[in-house]
């Protein structure tokens, strides 16, 4: 069964080895597009946050006191991703960046699948061929967006996985090594 993983993170900041994570949501769907799970978690990244990090997702230090450490999280990231075939993030290369490294500093490993970044694959979602933000893939997938909303982890994700599910239907996207893909979104 193809079993996809949506999923996004927020960070103290964007250089991979020196910040950390401090929220992670992963949802996952059937290839019709029916979400079967949500594992959503913000984490004390034992450091501080990035002013710059801060002002796009809004997350500061104070909101983190009380939460579990990476060490105590990352089984579960772990377990979650491993049930997945498929990989979809928007700028797969940082999350998946992020993730892996993570993994790897607390002895484990970021299962090995296909991954489908929107943000690269989605150049089709602007009329001049550039990397679309989520708020452009949303627009060409008619989508609605909030950017009140936008940078939680699960409000990225949510809204990312639907204009996905619209795209794969629509043959923009596709799911390496699914046949008949199209049609099972449909």
């Amino acid at each position: 069964m193809t079993i996809i993983a949506g999923l996004d993170t927020e960070t103290t900041g964007i250089e991979v080895g020196d910040h950390r994570l401090i929220e992670i949501y992963i949802g996952l769907w059937k290839a019709d597009g029916t979400k079967i799970f949500a594992f959503e978690q913000r984490i004390d990244p034992e450091r501080s946050i990035a002013v710059d990090a801060q002002r796009v997702h809004g997350i500061s230090s104070a909101d983190l006191i009380g939460k579990p450490t990476w060490a105590t999280v990352a089984p579960a990231v772990e377990k979650v991703l491993s049930k997945a075939t498929h990989f979809v993030a928007h700028n797969a290369a940082f999350d998946m960046g992020f993730l892996k490294y993570e993994l790897e500093r607390v002895k484990l490993k970021l299962p090995e699948r296909p991954v489908i970044d929107t943000m690269a694959e989605g150049i089709w979602a602007c009329p001049d061929g550039k990397k679309p933000t989520l708020q452009e893939l949303c627009f060409a997938m008619n989508e609605e967006y909030d950017p009140a909303l936008a940078h939680a982890a699960a409000y990225d994700v949510d809204v990312m996985m639907r204009s996905f599910f619209k795209a794969l239907k629509q043959g923009w996207f596709s799911l390496p090594g699914v046949p008949g893909q199209a049609m099972m979104a449909a």
